[in-house]
């Protein structure tokens, strides 16, 4: 077959190691799932049952690799529907590559079907696109392509999504070139600004302790060794971010807990007077900052790709790997722990801790949100990635999960898009299985009932490839975090927000029989229920009944119902 513009576009992502592109088929798309089948198996096309479920596969995928992650979609209502899911990689600043199909040129304003040109007063796909990305790009001839991709892939890297919009004329196209070759990461930091941040920190070292807040920029840096061997220098206490609570383990020497909303007071404490606060690949938005406000107005200096949302030193930094080893040399030997008898892992009550949590009397209540978490954490393995979803969940899950030492843990709280877990966690699975050795670890998903209403069909995904997920779904029949918005802001005189009570696990049972699913009523059926789905090599489910009435542990609510009562 000659060559086309989408064999090259394949051969340019299997150049960047990436061995899997998602998205949902489509007419002006179909030609690059043509190509993908045409590579002999160098990258995989996996079919998402919705195109956020796919551009959170993307995301996913590429969090897990530190990497990139691609999707694709058709025009139109396809395209429009990456948008989500690509806010939420803008938010996060993961790189993900979308590849989107267009109507042909010949028929750019002139009726085609899905015409997002901008001409004749349609859609202007890429005005839209621009909003949530690093760059956007229609590639209007096939000679203008190596350079679009070259730049595309270069601001990808630099942290968020890029687009590139493909009519399907250009698709098409014949094309020979050179093979792509993908431009080395530009990646460093400021050597000045790192001099001055190591005079802060040897000054803070005389004076007091350092308490560092890891950041996400860690886990996609590929720095938690270098954080660690940062915190033994400095004998420094460690807060986590939400979305960071795989960079440093609650079990280690140091660690204080978690930042902001969901967190614990012990890092409240151990801010309070200490000699500098250093941040480390966190921006500090509010909800890694919630209940800290007078704790941070102090001595801080932050390390990143951007300046933190709050006043600080900052020291630019794209490579926190290098950066640390850099400032571990300078630092010369380690001090030695002079406070191990006060360092111990964080306590269950969060900032605002002494409010008992309200539950109801209805039928919903089932098992709480602490006996959920805590089973999951006494039950996976040491190397289980856990994704969790937005809400109440995902406060939940924040706030008690004790991470597995070598498993990744995802939250999406760039845009909080609820469902996002789901196919995160899918892309994650394929990105587990492509590496050296075929891992099998085990990935499992935490998401409330109103997440998987919304994208919880990407189970169907799962099975299809069988992937070693376990999904878990909280079902309180509601959208509970607004449920619990209603009850303390509003006066709990109505609810839009409660849902009729359905049966999750039979539903997924008799949709899939070959499907493990489990439906357990108390902790220890769900212990039970959780270590068989361990045991399984491909995906399996587990519903659990929970009360829509308990608030979780995130710091606002509690706070407001303490004053409300």
């Amino acid at each position: 077959m000659p060559s086309r513009v989408v064999d090259y576009l394949i051969g340019a992502v299997s150049a960047l190691g990436v061995r899997h592109i998602f998205g949902v088929d489509g007419a002006n798309i179909e030609d690059l799932y043509d190509a993908a089948y045409e590579s002999g198996g160098r990258v995989q096309a996996v079919v998402a049952k919705h195109e956020f479920g796919a551009a959170t596969m993307a995301d996913g995928y590429a969090r897990s690799t530190a990497g990139l992650g691609v999707v694709c979609a058709t025009s139109g209502g396809g395209a429009m529907n990456l948008i989500a899911g690509l806010a939420e990689s803008h938010a996060s600043r993961v790189p993900v590559l979308a590849l989107v199909g267009q109507a042909p040129t010949n028929l750019e304003g002139k009726g085609a079907f899905q015409d997002s040109s901008g001409l004749s007063g349609t859609l202007d796909a890429a005005e839209i696109f621009r909003s949530v990305t690093r760059y956007c790009a229609r590639i209007d001839s096939p000679r203008s392509l190596p350079g679009h991709l070259a730049r595309a892939v270069t601001a990808a890297r630099s942290g968020g999504p890029a687009v590139l919009l493909f009519p399907k004329d250009i698709q098409q196209a014949g094309f020979e070139a050179e093979p792509f070759t993908a431009r080395p990461a530009v990646r460093g930091h400021d050597d000045d600004g790192v001099a001055h941040l190591l005079e802060l920190v040897r000054a803070a070292r005389l004076t007091g302790k350092v308490v560092i807040i890891a950041g996400a920029q860690i886990a996609r840096d590929d720095a938690r060794n270098e954080l660690r061997e940062l915190v033994n220098r400095l004998d420094a206490g460690v807060g986590v971010a939400p979305d960071a609570k795989d960079v440093f383990g609650d079990t280690e020497p140091g660690y204080l807990g978690v930042a902001g909303s969901m967190g614990h007071a012990e890092l409240r404490d151990s801010l309070h007077g200490c000699a500098l606060c250093l941040l480390i690949g966190t921006r500090m938005p509010v909800t890694d900052r919630a209940g800290l406000e007078s704790e941070l107005t102090g001595s801080v200096a932050s390390l990143g790709a951007e300046a933190p949302h709050i006043p600080a030193a900052h020291v630019m930094t794209t490579d926190l790997a290098a950066t640390l080893r850099t400032m571990v040399a300078a630092l010369g030997p380690a001090r030695g722990r002079t406070h191990r008898g006060g360092y111990r892992r964080a306590p269950d009550p969060p900032i605002t801790a002494g409010l008992e949590f309200r539950r109801g009397p209805d039928v919903h209540a089932g098992l709480d949100y602490r006996t959920i978490v805590e089973t999951i954490s006494n039950t996976i393995d040491y190397d289980t990635d856990v994704f969790a979803d937005a809400g109440n969940t995902g406060a939940s899950v924040v706030h008690h999960l004790r991470m597995p030492p070598e498993g990744r843990f995802v939250v999406a709280l760039g845009m909080g898009g609820m469902g996002y877990a789901f196919g995160a966690a899918i892309g994650s699975c394929f990105a587990r299985r492509h590496r050296p050795g075929g891992s099998a670890r085990r990935t499992v998903v935490v998401a409330g009932d109103g997440a998987f209403y919304m994208h919880g069909m990407e189970i169907h995904t799962a099975i299809e490839y069988g992937l070693p997920v376990t999904f878990i779904v909280l079902d309180n029949s509601a959208h509970a975090m607004c449920v619990t918005r209603e009850q303390i802001y509003y006066g709990d005189r109505y609810s839009f927000n409660r849902f009729q009570q359905a049966q999750l696990g039979a539903g997924m049972a008799a949709m899939f029989p070959r499907l493990p699913s489990y439906a357990p009523a108390t902790g220890r059926e769900f212990g039970t229920a959780l270590r068989n789905c361990l045991d399984i090599a491909g995906p399996s489910f587990i519903a659990l009944d929970c009360d829509p009435d308990e608030i979780p542990p995130f710091a606002p609510f509690l706070t407001a119902a303490r004053s409300n009562s």
